[in-house]
């Protein structure tokens, strides 16, 4: 079995919005955000707080994924990160 190395996060930027995005070096990756060096939504919206991570095998299953939860509105969004916070990730 392969390792979980590709992950699907969301942050939630200091204006209150949340931005959801793909890497398989997680740590590395907010970094990036933190430096203004990451995406370029999240560029001066600094400090974040991860909410939400989900671990996948495959970068194809992570990147369907990152995709499906970018058109989700807001509060499903937000109701999926409470999911999450209570142990319940539902990839």
């Amino acid at each position: 079995m392969a390792s979980k190395e590709h992950w699907v996060y969301i942050l939630k930027c200091q204006d209150g919005t949340l931005y959801t995005g793909y890497t398989n070096d997680l740590a590395h990756r907010i970094r990036m955000h933190e430096e203004g060096k990451g995406a370029k939504y999240t560029r001066g919206r600094g400090p974040f707080h991860l909410m939400y991570t989900c671990a996948f095998e495959d970068k194809s299953d992570a990147m369907r994924a990152e995709y499906r939860i970018k058109k989700l509105p807001r509060h499903e969004k937000l109701a999926m990160i409470q999911a999450y916070e209570k142990g319940m990730c539902d990839e």
